[in-house]
């Protein structure tokens, strides 16, 4: 797991309290160096799926105050090496939280949500990806090429407003919902005008392969989709590269889109609702798995009453979730027999 580096500025007397407080948690390096007008540099070194606890404990105790502000650096490397310390042994109280609630393999929740945030804002820079990526994966479908498709994949940036929309769910943050709910939707409805646009200008053949295995689902669709959200989730809580996850969850969601307005605008109105369909079906399908994953992965609030209204909001969004899919499958069987 890699390390980080949290910085504080202090009083003199508060930096004397929080050298007590850090001794019950497992830091690698503590120090304080003395500043003028009384003041202390708060310097603390720790592993990063170990920082939630710290941040926790600095959000509750001490930036209340004006001008008190934590910062979160990461570190690349450290000399001498930061050898692990072994997990002391300790028996669960009603005052100390079992192991099942902390954080373990995974970042902070605070670093979490400035990674998933920034990925889901609705720039000039993603609108321009969606656009760009729209119009390599309608040509791909078009020439039925494989490595188009692909390249579409890669510019596509699906990953961070679903992913933002499940962690908002999980956290019960309405402002990230609606920005999340926002940068979805602008960049779905972009890529169906833009897509049956396309369709229009070209004469699009249903039968090409790559159109074909599109315009209806399958098990293996549905696995793909389920798959894709949760290793976006992990991806996220793990800090590794997004890069290659967002490919993944682009192949679920972008191409059966374009395919649906490519359709469309070539007049096959009737295949176009069988990639809506595989469309929707794996939109669904991702959400539920980030949502789920989340919560595995030990995802809360840091206050109670924040935690209560999670608890409702993360609910509502299970049950919602996977009430449309079994909705959306019955409705694809149905159709399907008839």
């Amino acid at each position: 797991m890699a390390l980080r580096l949290i910085e504080m500025v202090l009083q003199e007397k508060d930096g004397a309290e929080l050298r007590d407080l850090l001794k019950e948690h497992q830091v690698l390096e503590h120090r304080q160096l003395r500043l003028p007008d009384g003041e202390v540099l708060v310097r603390i070194l720790l592993d990063a799926e170990r920082n939630e606890a710290v941040l926790d404990l600095l959000e509750n105790r001490y930036t209340g105050e004006a001008g008190n502000r934590v910062v979160v650096l990461p570190v690349e490397a450290t000399l001498p090496r930061a050898e692990p310390k072994p997990e002391p042994e300790t028996t669960a109280t009603l005052d100390q939280p079992s192991s099942e609630e902390k954080p373990s393999g995974r970042i902070g929740r605070e670093e979490l949500y400035e990674d998933i945030k920034d990925a889901a804002e609705c720039s000039r820079v993603y609108l321009a990806m969606v656009v760009l990526s729209t119009i390599v994966a309608a040509i791909g479908l078009y020439y039925n090429s494989v490595a188009i498709i692909i390249g579409a994949m890669v510019i596509a940036p699906l990953l961070g407003p679903n992913m933002a929309l499940a962690l908002a769910t999980t956290l019960g943050d309405l402002t990230l919902l609606r920005r999340a709910l926002l940068t979805a939707l602008t960049g779905i409805a972009m890529t169906m005008v833009l897509s049956v646009i396309i369709g229009v200008l070209l004469q699009v053949d249903p039968a090409t392969p790559e159109i074909a295995s599109r315009n209806g689902v399958g098990l293996g669709d549905i696995t793909v989709a389920l798959a894709s959200g949760a290793a976006g989730a992990l991806a996220f809580t793990t800090g590794v590269s997004t890069t290659l996850i967002g490919v993944m969850v682009a192949v679920a969601l972008l191409p059966p889109l374009v395919a649906f307005g490519l359709l469309l605008g070539g007049g096959h109105a009737a295949l176009a609702m069988g990639a809506l369909s595989l469309f929707l079906m794996n939109l669904i399908c991702v959400n539920l798995a980030g949502v789920t994953t989340f919560l595995v992965q030990g995802i809360r609030p840091a206050t109670w009453w924040e935690k209560d209204r999670a608890v409702k909001s993360t609910r509502i969004a299970i049950v919602l979730w996977a009430v449309l899919l079994a909705g959306l499958v019955g409705m694809i069987v149905l159709w399907q027999k008839g």
